[in-house]
């Protein structure tokens, strides 16, 4: 009769860690400066940023033409995608529109 194996200790795999997720802050930071690197411009002001099932989304104000009076510059939004490590991942200009332009309900 064979003489029966020690049994092994049931190994223990470690869960896979998931590389962490930005915060709201560090999402909106990079999103802006990400931005600027592409473009050469340095974003004016992050409009709105939600959390998406891929990672962020954001909308970044940029002075795209200076000019006096500084309401009559010319601005453009960009919808900015990050990934789950707040990576962009893609950009797009979505509008554009005069500083001093108010947007009006529909």
């Amino acid at each position: 009769m064979a003489a029966a194996e020690p049994s092994r200790p049931a190994r223990r795999t470690s869960p896979k860690r998931r590389p962490e997720v930005p915060d709201a802050p560090t999402a909106m930071r990079s999103a802006a400066g990400q931005l600027a690197q592409l473009l050469g411009r340095s974003p004016d002001s992050v409009s709105s940023l939600k959390p998406t099932d891929d990672g962020w989304e954001a909308q970044v104000e940029v002075v795209e033409l200076e000019r006096v009076p500084d309401t009559t510059s010319v601005m453009a939004s960009y919808r900015v995608a990050l990934d789950a490590q707040g990576r962009l991942v893609s950009y797009e200009r979505t509008r554009r529109y005069s500083r001093g332009m108010i947007d009006r309900p529909t």
